[in-house]
């Protein structure tokens, strides 16, 4: 059976900052026209779930001023025009954390909000790292490491202590390839 698709009649930018937002005029399968609103802020999104060497995750804990609390999170942003995923992801992990992963491999791919969203997040796996430079010039982005077990990680999950959609399922994505336990 053939899936209905949308099609673009026009597109129109409505807000450009820090968020890009675009109304796409569309047509329905219906012949119904009607007008969504698209977030294109970035082309894609990187974030990278690094492991100690005593086999600890290696996550970030930063401020999120929508949910007006700090929350654990992977390190990550998104990807500068001309530049690879896995350079914006080294770049974002050094910046944030201080520290440039040595062995990165993409781990996943998936739309973070496919409804809204035009862009993938790539997620990247690293074991190694060697020191790099923390760059601290932002004042909204105040970012510190946290290394924690796998089983800390899996309570906090069961408490509803994790929210970030990313960490989530890095988590679940390397327990199904083996480069962490199973969840549990």
């Amino acid at each position: 059976m053939e899936e209905p698709h949308w099609t673009l009649r026009s597109r129109r930018e409505t807000h450009r900052g820090f968020v890009i937002l675009s109304e796409h005029e569309v047509e329905l399968p219906s012949g119904e026209s009607i007008i969504h609103e698209v977030d294109e802020s970035i082309p894609c999104g990187v974030a990278v779930l690094g492991i100690t060497e005593s086999g600890q995750m290696r996550i970030a804990r930063e401020y999120r001023y929508p949910l007006d609390r700090s929350i654990f999170e992977l390190p990550g942003g998104g990807v500068e025009p001309g530049e690879a995923p896995a350079e914006a992801a080294c770049r974002e992990y050094e910046e944030e954390l201080g520290l440039r992963p040595a062995d990165l491999t993409h781990l996943y791919t998936f739309s973070q909000n496919p409804g809204r969203h035009a862009y993938p997040i790539h997620l990247c796996f690293c074991t190694r790292t060697v020191p790099g430079t923390k760059i601290t010039d932002d004042p909204q982005e105040v970012v510190r490491a946290v290394d924690m077990t796998v089983d800390e990680f899996d309570r906090l999950v069961s408490r509803g202590g994790i929210v970030d959609p990313c960490l989530l399922v890095a988590r679940l994505v390397a327990a199904q390839k083996g480069l962490l336990p199973a969840v549990g």
